[in-house]
């Protein structure tokens, strides 16, 4: 690990003005995900400005039955809080599939959501790769391909976003709150991360400096009868290959609304808009849940090295669906 000098600032104010004036630094705060590619040396930040205690480490009720989350929430606070579980218990779920005890313990709810996008090349620095060093090239495109996106890809990056969290609040509608030398503004969570595109070295559409401060969740609706379904090569600490968050509303055997987000598939959290519209309306039957997952992956371009992910995803789709309609009988 490469030297760095360690400061902790007065406030979110300070801690943004230090971040936009030291052009090599960067916020820690639970240091999860940082510190690992520190030790790596893909990140090589000079200053670490640490901000776990500048935002709120509380879980707060909103006037309309939402929840506000403090981005200093750890990862276990926020899966075994009454409020989640009984209200979203699609991200208490995928909180708990996420990581071991010991990190959800220290990893916090903003530095979730920031986790670097997951691939081999990109932590290998011996090895081409545009998230890395942009214009170097992809070398999973030719390289190992297992874990690699199948929606949303570019020539330019093929990586997968590793969050767990961030799909459940994807599809919960979250709302993320960030404070930054502009001010404060919110972000929608489905557009707080980015496709590829030509520059896949940014992940997110945060400007420099901007730091997380809270993460809203509206009215829990429909969430309240939800699942996460993660699939992954063994059953402790592991990434997904293909995970689904989903909330489904029945009523007199139609489906009145329906949430879904997939994970392990794409460079950001997935929201399933397609698969949505189409069950919309639809009868609540295994025939119209399989229809919708195949509507929602006909734009899938794997790899060689990853086709199996389509049906994987599909079929995990239908199964987390299925078990929620048996739940609304």
């Amino acid at each position: 690990m490469r030297p760095f000098r360690y400061e902790r600032a007065d406030g979110v104010s300070a801690a943004v003005s230090t971040l936009v004036r030291e052009p090599e630094a960067a916020y820690l705060a639970g240091g999860t995900n940082l510190v690992d590619l520190m030790r790596l040396e893909v990140a090589t930040p000079e200053v670490l400005i640490d901000v776990r205690r500048l935002t709120s480490d509380r879980i707060e009720e909103l006037p309309d039955g939402g929840l506000r989350i403090g981005a200093a929430v750890t990862n276990s606070d926020l899966a075994a809080d009454p409020r989640v579980r009984r209200r979203y218990p699609v991200l208490s779920q995928a909180l708990l599939s996420g990581a071991s005890g010991q990190l959800r313990n220290l990893a916090t709810t903003g530095g979730n959501l920031l986790q670097r996008t997951r691939c081999p090349y990109f932590q290998n620095v011996t090895t081409p790769c545009n998230k890395r060093a942009p214009g170097s090239g992809c070398s999973a495109l030719e390289g190992y391909q297992r874990d690699m996106a199948v929606l949303g890809a570019s020539p330019a990056c093929v990586a997968t976003h590793p969050s767990d969290m961030a799909v459940a609040l994807a599809a919960l509608d979250a709302v993320v709150a960030v404070a930054g030398p502009d001010g404060q503004r919110r972000i929608p969570l489905t557009e707080l991360h980015r496709l590829p595109d030509s520059a896949p070295e940014r992940d997110t559409v945060l400007e420099r400096g901007e730091l997380i401060t809270d993460v809203e969740l509206p009215p829990p609706h429909a969430a309240t009868r939800s699942r996460y379904r993660k699939v992954r090569d063994r059953a402790s600490y592991a990434f997904a290959l293909v995970s689904v968050a989903a909330a489904l509303d029945v009523a007199d055997g139609a489906v009145r609304d329906a949430r879904i987000a997939l994970g392990g598939v794409a460079h950001k959290p997935w929201r399933a808009t397609t698969a949505e519209a189409a069950l919309r309306g639809a009868p609540a039957t295994r025939e119209s849940f399989v229809d919708a997952a195949a509507a929602e992956l006909s734009g899938a371009r794997p790899l060689p090295g990853n086709a199996f992910k389509v049906p994987l995803a599909r079929n995990t789709i239908v199964a987390t669906l299925l078990e929620l309609l048996e739940e609304a009988r």
